[in-house]
Parts: C-alpha cells; structure tokens; sequence
C-alpha cells in the first residue's frame, strides 16, 4: 500500500496549539491515519465531500473535532486545511 505524507496548513498548526495536551494527542494520532486517506481505506472515519464544486475530505476525530483536508496524488501528499469542532464544522460546512 503506498503511504502519503500528511502536512498540515498553518490554520491547522494554530488550532492544535490552542489545544490542551490530551486533545492534541489525540488529533495527532488520529491524524496520522491520513497516510491512507481515501475513504474506505485504512483507519478512520473519512468522507469524500464536495464544498464550493471542490473535491475535499473530512476525517473525524473521536466525537469532537473534524479535519478537512484535500489530497495531491501527483507527490502522494494530503493537505490538512483545517481542523474544526464538530460544532464549527456543521455551521461552516452544513455537514
């Protein structure tokens, strides 16, 4: 199975760093499952979204926060966008 490389947005790195250590942990753990990141693939609960007529996924993380993210085959690399509440991510997205 080819692996990707997960890189985080700048958004991304800012909302982690708001995080307590537990909470952190766990989004990064959870992160890591992004090496395979396409649905029905691998660990995790992730869904193929379309937002704005853009391909993006989403990953959530436990019961209290989702990622977005979008994946770059060509260099094999995902691009987390954002991390958001599950709240958040509802009023933001709709889903």
């Amino acid at each position: 199975m080819i692996s990707y490389t997960v890189a985080l947005s700048d958004k991304a790195v800012d909302f982690l760093s708001l995080l307590d250590d537990k909470s952190k942990s766990i989004c990064k753990k959870n992160l890591q499952k992004l090496v395979s990141p396409y649905p029905g693939r691998g660990p995790g609960d992730k869904e193929k979204l379309v937002v704005a007529g853009e391909e993006m996924f989403r990953l959530h993380i436990g019961r209290s926060y989702t990622s977005f993210y979008i994946i770059d085959e060509k260099n094999k690399t995902v691009r987390v966008l954002e991390i958001l509440s599950i709240e958040s991510a509802h009023k933001k997205y709709g889903f």
